[in-house]
């Protein structure tokens, strides 16, 4: 393919690297008074690349080592959609805390740019350059204000436990290369026809267990809390969101295009990650007292519902995963909006007590934060419910998986203690005193998140849901 076929099914990713390296050097050269020019530009760089990548053609480039299709596209535009509503977001909280830089925004392109191509994909080469250019950016953005000991102690241990999940990765690429010949999806789905050796079978479980890392699912989880609540909030918003859809579409695109003969054997395995997660998420949830150690569990959790889809092997659990991972996204990018919009003294808001009494002081975010926990609890008829329906249905018609339908259910039972908790120390707990004015780009975020979860959800429900399915069409399961 020349170069003319290679630049449309490439535009999103030449536009990112582009912004990126631009920005960079405005950045550089303007200083304190290009900041606004930088962040409002890499807004505009990744609307732009999401916009290409709903409309660009679908192809191959790269002798198949990246794919544009309907299932990169439906990632992409969601990825790149958080990752600017997490830019704005940060942007204002590092001025409001007297760190504003420029750089922030030029790594969450960076972060954004690896991010799509882990969606797209083809290859094991590109896969490992897709997940390490987003961890790297992210690492950094962990450690980012280099004057709290927290987030510098959150990026060490993120970038530790990172390299251990990369090395898993990179061994069970090393086994599925040697046993299969190829590092191409296709090419392994081909070479792997009928039983799946046991070399490619040992590099499946390794390959599986360094992906499971990168979406904090059980028992590979255990950076995830710490990491949470020492990064800084905008960052944790970032983390728990778009790069969990990135790695979920990533991991979806590995098991069902390079392991398609194979799907009795991985299904066991993802089936007991999940299973697992959903434990570890609904009941270490129970005892934390810090709110973003709290929504680390349930991100753990919601994980391992969204891979009980994906454990059902079918065109209906994809979809039922992509519609899981796009609500969920907004639910959680609304919550962790309302925790910036939140403080006290000029200090946030991030226990559970200092929650107390909210709706008195702030009725409009405590109604966001209830409706946003409701809906992650998945009561009907708000977003979380339609969630955990789809993920549920299809689990149920997947023989096998009925059991691990129920058990999730009950696990969901379980980790609503917690939400309701949340609920009980806003509505009936005397406050703790008066709270700082939110601040407007936090409270429009956390708002609008809220006003999704329900009623807007209703209407949007069918569109999300035709999209999903052409984009679920593109991993060729039936």
């Amino acid at each position: 393919m020349g170069l003319d076929g290679l630049i449309p099914i490439a535009t999103p990713e030449i536009i990112l690297a582009s912004s990126a390296l631009g920005l960079l050097v405005l950045g550089a050269f303007a200083g304190k008074a290009g900041r606004l020019m930088v962040s409002w530009g890499a807004i505009a760089a990744l609307c732009w690349a999401a916009d290409a990548a709903a409309t660009g053609p679908e192809g191959v480039a790269f002798s198949g080592a990246l794919i544009a299709d309907g299932a990169s596209a439906f990632a992409k535009v969601v990825i790149y959609l958080e990752t600017a509503v997490a830019i704005y977001l940060g942007e204002r909280w590092l001025a409001r805390v007297g760190n504003p830089s420029f750089e922030y925004p030029v790594l969450i392109v960076l972060a954004a740019l690896g991010m799509g191509m882990m969606a797209s994909a083809g290859d094991l080469i590109s896969l490992y350059i897709g997940i390490e250019l987003q961890s790297l950016a992210l690492y950094v953005l962990c450690a980012f204000r280099r004057d709290d000991a927290r987030a510098s102690e959150a990026g060490l241990k993120y970038f530790v436990l990172g390299a251990l999940s990369s090395g898993l990765l990179l061994y069970g690429a090393s086994l599925i290369y040697g046993f299969s010949g190829s590092t191409h999806f296709a090419d392994i789905g081909r070479a792997t026809t009928g039983a799946a050796g046991t070399g490619v079978v040992f590099g499946l479980v390794f390959l599986i267990c360094g992906l499971a890392f990168k979406v904090s699912a059980a028992p590979f989880h255990m950076w995830t809390p710490d990491v949470y609540e020492g990064s800084p909030t905008p960052v944790t918003a970032l983390l728990a969101a778009a790069p969990k859809i990135a790695a979920m579409v990533l991991f979806a695109r590995v098991l069902t295009q390079a392991f398609p003969h194979a799907i009795t054997q991985w299904s066991q395995v993802i089936t007991a990650i999940a299973l697992i997660s959903v434990t570890v998420g609904a009941l270490g949830g129970l005892v934390q007292k810090n709110l973003k150690r709290l929504l680390a569990y349930s991100s753990i959790a919601n994980i391992g519902y969204a891979l009980l889809g994906l454990a059902s092997g079918s065109q209906t659990g994809l979809q039922a995963m992509l519609m899981f991972m796009t609500l969920y996204v907004i639910d959680v990018t609304g919550f962790f909006a309302c925790l910036l919009a939140l403080s006290r003294n000029g200090k946030p808001m991030e226990t559970l007590s200092s929650l107390s009494g909210l709706v008195r002081e702030r009725p409009a975010l405590a109604v966001a934060i209830t409706i946003l926990s409701l809906s992650v609890l998945g009561l009907p008829p708000l977003s979380g419910f339609w969630a955990k329906f789809y993920v549920f249905k299809a689990a149920v018609s997947t023989h096998g998986l009925e059991g691990a339908a129920v058990y999730g259910l009950v696990m969901s039972v379980a980790a609503a203690f917690y939400y309701l908790r949340v609920i009980k120390t806003m509505w009936f707990d005397a406050p703790e005193g008066a709270t700082d004015a939110p601040p407007f780009d936090a409270r429009l975020i956390a708002l609008g998140a809220a006003a999704f979860s329900f009623p807007l959800v209703m209407p949007a429900l069918s569109v999300l849901d035709a999209l999903a399915a052409t984009a679920a069409k593109a991993f060729g399961l039936a």
